[in-house]
């Protein structure tokens, strides 16, 4: 896909994730100062749209990224980038308590959770699991749909079961799971990053700010893996 299309894609996931409203091509215009009229971008919306990575929800509306919109906009844009300084601060300081019975690892996930506005799970030894946040997960709009939090809230109660599965695996970089292949359910991403023999991960809709939350763990795993 040549840049030009690649770049408006950056800029409608960008939007999207921001707002959580259809991108329309008159805002972006206006909101980039764009050299080209509305009517260039829509032609440009409909070629994004005829590979996939678009879809249009109401038929005079803007556009959103489709699942696939999301997971090549994580493959070319997401990178290792540190947190900010702020946040560096705020995960240090949740990391200054004991390790003991997983509480260092609980401190930092209830920072993580502040800091992304998402759920964060742990899955400690011996199958035990913490997660928190999820009052900022279902304040998200995508889930004012009452049947999405019941269907998520009973893949929370199985977590244990999702974690121990997800424990076979190692993820020494974030591990991006988007959609369909989200154990949390099509509507939800999540990352997840391993901690010596622990997994933590942060749970979030489709329409996470995936750079923000890659930075953050990775942060929180350089902090819990100092001697």
């Amino acid at each position: 896909m040549d840049e030009r299309l690649t770049k408006l894609l950056q800029v409608v996931v960008d939007e999207y994730i921001a707002t959580a409203e259809p991108v329309g091509s008159q805002h972006l215009v206006e909101r980039y100062k764009l050299e080209m009229s509305p009517a260039t971008v829509r032609n440009w919306f409909a070629e994004l749209e005829e590979a996939g990575y678009l879809t249009q929800p109401h038929t005079s509306g803007g556009r959103i990224p489709t699942e696939e919109g999301f997971r090549l906009y994580t493959e070319l844009f997401v990178r290792p980038r540190p947190a900010t300084k702020r946040e560096r601060e705020f995960l240090e300081r949740a990391s200054l308590v004991a390790r003991e019975d997983g509480r260092r690892l609980k401190s930092v996930a209830k920072a993580l959770a502040e800091l992304s506005s998402q759920a964060t799970f742990v899955g400690l030894m011996e199958a035990d699991t913490y997660y928190t946040g999820l009052t900022q997960l279902f304040s998200q709009p995508e889930f004012k749909n009452w049947k999405q939090v019941v269907s998520l809230t009973e893949v929370l109660d199985h977590l244990d079961e999702t974690l121990d599965t997800l424990r076979r695996e190692r993820y020494e970089e974030p591990r991006m799971m988007l959609g369909r292949a989200c154990p949390f359910g099509v509507i939800c991403g999540t990352i997840l990053i391993s901690i010596d023999d622990e997994v933590m991960g942060i749970l979030g809709p489709l329409r996470m700010n995936y750079q923000h939350t890659f930075s953050l763990l990775l942060t929180a795993k350089q902090l819990l893996t100092v001697s």
